[in-house]
């Protein structure tokens, strides 16, 4: 009788190893959907927290974050934030400043979706600048920006999947029509987004771009060329009257010809014609100056050009 028990505790044991495994296994998935979870928390409170080291700030520009000489950026998951073709100013010198983004024409409640998934950092209002404008920080260490808009759909903190609506388009802020301002920023700096987005055919221009100081400036010149805004549209944004003078200094220093440049300021009703007349220009000329089309369309407060 005792040699049976004897004989039978090394199947016992055998039973007993045979039980556990399963259960050793369902830890390790349990330990790894976990681990994956607390992954998944750290994301979702600090995005892209490898190369930005806050969270809790209320700037556009100035990101507590080191900007890397060499920057890989994942594109794949994309949505147009709008379906517009239409780029109505590029990125860079413009005025006499630097303009940050793209302009692209939406009109007055338009609906206004993020690019890529990501957790929402601004929402304000800024009078002279943006406007209505969000800010989302995405997992692929993208920062975008949508400006002048007429209404805002998120909160701050927020977390928004990729082609969920964030705002409506509009003319808020230091605009003179409608459309939106589009930023793409990396630790805080603008990139030009001509180099990652393709809005005339809605789409990415790859699935990475791959950011590098050294060879950013010419690339940035290229994409513009390549897929800038068309000549017959006239850009958005006002300039202020120190914009204008520097202008019409430059002018007069470089002797082009003009004692100095004037502005239209756009009125409501106001046509190309009747502007032409006031100006006494014709409407070929004035169409000309302001690299804009015959049907173009006047919005109040627009400035053009007329000599």
């Amino acid at each position: 009788m005792a040699m049976a028990s004897l004989t039978s505790l090394p199947m016992m044991g055998q039973d007993l190893l045979a039980n556990q495994a399963p259960i050793d296994r369902k830890m390790k998935a349990v330990d790894s959907v976990a681990f994956h979870q607390l992954i998944m928390n750290e994301l979702s409170e600090n995005p892209s927290a490898d190369i930005y080291t806050d969270w809790d700030n209320r700037y556009v520009s100035r990101v507590n974050g080191t900007m890397p000489n060499e920057f890989r950026i994942d594109l794949r998951g994309f949505c147009m934030p709008t379906p517009s073709r239409v780029i109505t100013s590029n990125f860079g010198a413009r005025w006499g400043r630097q303009h940050k983004g793209l302009d692209i024409k939406v009109y007055i409640g338009d609906t206004i979706v993020a690019a890529f998934s990501g957790k929402v950092r601004i929402v304000r209002y800024e009078p002279r600048g943006y406007g209505k404008y969000v800010v989302i920080r995405h997992d692929n260490g993208l920062e975008t920006v949508y400006g002048h808009m007429s209404k805002q759909l998120v909160h701050e903190n927020q977390i928004v999947r990729a082609g969920e609506p964030i705002g409506l388009g509009g003319n808020t802020g230091r605009s003179t029509g409608s459309h939106l301002h589009f930023e793409t920023r990396l630790c805080g700096v603008a990139i030009n987004p001509a180099l990652m987005f393709d809005f005339r055919n809605q789409d990415v221009v790859s699935d990475f771009y791959t950011f590098r100081r050294a060879n950013y400036s010419s690339e940035s010149a290229q994409a513009t060329r390549l897929r800038g805004a068309s000549a017959q549209y006239v850009e958005n944004e006002r300039p202020s009257a120190r914009e204008v003078a520097s202008v019409t200094k430059t002018n007069r220093r470089n002797n082009t010809g003009t004692s100095e440049t004037r502005f239209h300021k756009v009125k409501k009703g106001e046509s190309l014609s009747t502007i032409a007349r006031k100006r006494g220009i014709s409407v070929d000329k004035l169409c000309k100056l302001n690299h804009i089309g015959k049907s173009f369309r006047l919005t109040p407060g627009q400035i053009l050009k007329y000599n």
